[in-house]
């Protein structure tokens, strides 16, 4: 499990605390959505945010989506929103970026592999770029899954001109603004490659810093599916295509 330490606490630039959406696309997480929702409320309470905790309910077959609701019933800064199938994890993400109504918009994996204490040292970073794009420090996952995390990293970072060293690492933070005409097609496990590029096209400025990454305590992987692998590399094609002729 994952605990919370949250930092004493140090003053905000200009004294004015964080405008922050905290989002977390969720599949079948019953057993880790009230953690994560709970760290984050910690971490927001700490810094005195104007904050609103979002867990996107992509679908799922387990009682997520009741925890879900039972978390925004009980603190009026947590909602949810309820796909009523499993659409996938870009769709998830999609509806996460779109509903996102503060400065700025961060989002984690509901399966609890980080620690969201780690998001406030993130904030500073935001006064010089518009996204900060997060790297796993000793990454816990199987030797299968660190592979492809790792090929995924490099054949979209030669394609889009990205050099990052974590594409898909699930701990970004992003100015909120730049989703007011950043174009979103994807819906799958393509999602996080099509935003960096589509927002490095525009300008944006994307730093990186590394994080803690946690083995899952809790339910099951879904991101290292052959199938899902296979299909993001054949869309990564297409995608590209799509990205270059956009004007």
């Amino acid at each position: 499990m994952v605990e919370v330490h949250v930092e004493p606490e140090r003053p905000q630039a200009g004294g004015v605390p964080p405008s922050l959406t905290v989002f977390f696309p969720c599949f079948n997480e019953q057993d880790n959505v009230s953690r994560v929702v709970e760290q984050a409320r910690t971490v927001l309470e700490g810094l005195h945010a104007d904050y609103e905790i979002i867990v996107v309910d992509d679908g799922s077959a387990d009682r997520t989506g009741v925890i879900a609701d039972r978390l925004a019933a009980d603190h009026e800064r947590v909602r949810v929103i309820h796909h009523p199938r499993n659409l996938g994890y870009g769709a998830a993400l999609q509806s996460g970026f779109r509903a996102a109504a503060k400065d700025l918009v961060f989002f984690s994996d509901g399966d609890g592999q980080f620690n969201l204490a780690e998001l406030p040292p993130l904030l500073p970073l935001m006064e010089a770029c518009d996204i900060v794009s997060c790297y796993r420090l000793n990454r816990q996952d199987n030797a299968v899954r660190r592979l492809n995390g790792w090929l995924w990293t490099k054949v979209t970072g030669l394609l889009f001109s990205l050099p990052l060293r974590d594409m898909d690492c699930a701990f970004k933070l992003f100015r909120r603004s730049i989703f007011d005409d950043l174009k979103m097609e994807s819906t799958g496990a393509l999602i996080s490659t099509e935003i960096l590029a589509r927002a490095a096209r525009k300008g944006c400025r994307i730093t990186q810093r590394g994080v803690h990454h946690y083995p899952r305590t809790a339910g099951k992987p879904t991101g290292g599916n052959p199938k899902v692998i296979l299909r993001a590399f054949q869309e990564l094609w297409r995608l590209r295509r799509r990205i270059l002729s956009d004007r």
